[in-house]
């Protein structure tokens, strides 16, 4: 299972590690510390957070984007189907949701927890794994 620095999770959660690192020692977001000392968020960990925090986020200020924009987040649900699949990504204040083939979640290798890029051009959303 992939983790996340204090940073990396702050970046996917479109806020600063002050505050990131603040919600840790509040203990809204469990960490454990790296075979190098530092410490770390599980990514299905984070991915519940970002969904909850998104969630309870009542900004009315936030901001919209056109077409053809990275949006790079983290896999908060996969659902596979026989030949389709659900794949859902939250970008900071941001959920997108993605259909696309099996096969193609598949070949990504994607998982809940893991990084993750959705680009939308028009009505499609596209994702990268990053």
């Amino acid at each position: 299972m992939q983790s996340y620095t204090i940073g990396q999770a702050a970046r996917l959660l479109g806020v600063s590690p002050d505050t990131a690192r603040r919600w840790a020692d509040a203990g809204r977001v469990a960490t454990h510390r790296d075979e190098s000392g530092r410490r770390v968020i599980d990514g299905k960990s984070l991915a519940a957070f970002s969904v909850e925090i998104a969630q309870s986020d009542d900004d009315g200020d936030a901001s919209y984007t056109s077409a053809r924009n990275a949006f790079p987040g983290i896999v908060t649900a996969i659902k596979l189907g026989d030949i389709a699949a659900q794949v859902t990504i939250q970008a900071g204040p941001h959920r997108l949701v993605s259909l696309l083939t099996r096969e193609a979640v598949e070949e990504l290798g994607l998982e809940v927890g893991m990084q993750a890029t959705a680009r939308v051009k028009s009505t499609s959303v596209h994702i990268d794994r990053t």
